[in-house]
């Protein structure tokens, strides 16, 4: 990795005065078995790619880490060629539907009214529309016309964290704050013979998360936060324009790159609070891909045991970009956490980025 690491400082108010109440996900219904990827895409595709690429796809669609993944369409048939406004229909639909239905279980668990929302903060990267989702949702669940709503965009795969940051800084009094990232990845969705292209087609999903940000002491408490950009390497993950449409682009370097900057992260987070790998009961990680899980395991010094949350999440999801590391937290306390417990969120993506987050069972 050329250039200096810069690890940021976490912002004060992530420091013992806010808290993650209910944690809620979202997919669409249309559920593919990596089999029927790979039967959908030989049958529409084969005659487009090269004999290699469609060697290649096979062998990536048998990977084990994967089982099945959610699409935000009734009919796969409208990949195929998709013209660019349907594409752009589709996501808008698609992401009001997941994070409305997402937001809707986390209020419900919360026991919130609209009335009870301070501030709505939405994450996205793979379409954009104005004005923001935020809006559509406002209309859709009758929140406050006077709420403070923030779209963000750009975060790519890591961007739930950046959100919980922003989230935090909006929490005030006894008004709660909705963290919400959503993806429509298939909205990105290009088949040619592209490595990068052929590991996404491969790998990501579609999905949501709503979490609740408030003072009550109960949940996780959210006790600090690091983030490291190296801009010097934001060719190695990012979309590309190209006539109107996002091509995804990964470097077979990401797996190497992504190892160095989540261990910077993740010690400049632990340390401060005088904490090793070994303090930490439970790891939330971002399911960017087999091999870039493993260099983390391996760098970080993890057990399977630690990352079993992470992996299933991966089999039953694949990659849905930002929000997935939610769904790996609502994993682990389904599973159970006790009071006291440690928990490290770590998420990564455009940017170079890589961001963390220290959580402490209430």
């Amino acid at each position: 990795m050329t250039g200096r690491l810069h690890a940021t400082a976490p912002p004060k108010a992530l420091a013992g005065n806010a808290f993650i109440g209910p944690v809620a996900i979202a997919v669409p219904p249309y559920i593919a078995s990596q089999k029927e990827a790979d039967d959908f895409f030989t049958h529409h595709y084969s005659a487009r790619l090269r004999p290699r690429s469609l060697s290649l796809m096979h062998r990536l669609f048998a990977h084990p880490a994967i089982s099945k993944r959610a699409f935000a369409f009734d009919d796969p048939s409208c990949l195929i060629d998709e013209d660019p406004d349907n594409r752009i229909e589709r996501f808008r639909h698609w992401a009001v539907r997941l994070s409305s239905g997402a937001i809707t279980k986390a209020m419900s668990h919360a026991g919130l009214r609209a009335k009870d929302v301070s501030s709505l903060v939405v994450n996205t990267c793979t379409g954009y529309v104005c004005p923001g989702i935020s809006t559509y949702l406002i209309e859709e669940l009758d929140l406050r016309r006077d709420i403070r709503a923030f779209d963000l965009v750009g975060s790519g795969c890591g961007g739930s964290i950046p959100n919980l940051q922003a989230s935090v800084s909006q929490l005030n009094g006894d008004g709660a704050v909705l963290s919400v990232s959503v993806e429509i990845c298939s909205a990105t969705f290009q088949m040619e013979d592209d490595l990068s292209l052929l590991l996404s087609n491969t790998l990501f999903a579609d999905g949501a998360a709503a979490v609740v940000i408030w003072n009550r002491p109960e949940g996780f408490e959210l006790i600090d936060s690091a983030n490291l950009y190296v801009p010097e390497e934001r060719e190695h993950i990012r979309y590309i324009h190209k006539k109107g449409r996002l091509y995804n682009s990964l470097s077979t370097a990401l797996p190497r790159l992504v190892r160095r900057a989540v261990s910077s992260v993740v010690f400049r987070l632990l340390k401060p609070w005088s904490l090793g790998i070994a303090d930490i009961s439970h790891w939330a990680l971002h399911t960017g891909g087999e091999k870039i899980i493993n260099e983390i395991k391996d760098e970080l010094k993890l057990s399977e045991d630690q990352l079993s949350a992470t992996r299933n999440v991966m089999s039953s999801y694949g990659n849905m970009s930002s929000p997935t590391v939610w769904f790996v937290v609502r994993e682990l306390l389904d599973r159970g956490v006790e009071k006291g417990d440690w928990c490290v969120m770590v998420a990564f993506g455009a940017g170079l980025s890589a961001h963390a987050c220290l959580l402490r069972k209430a």
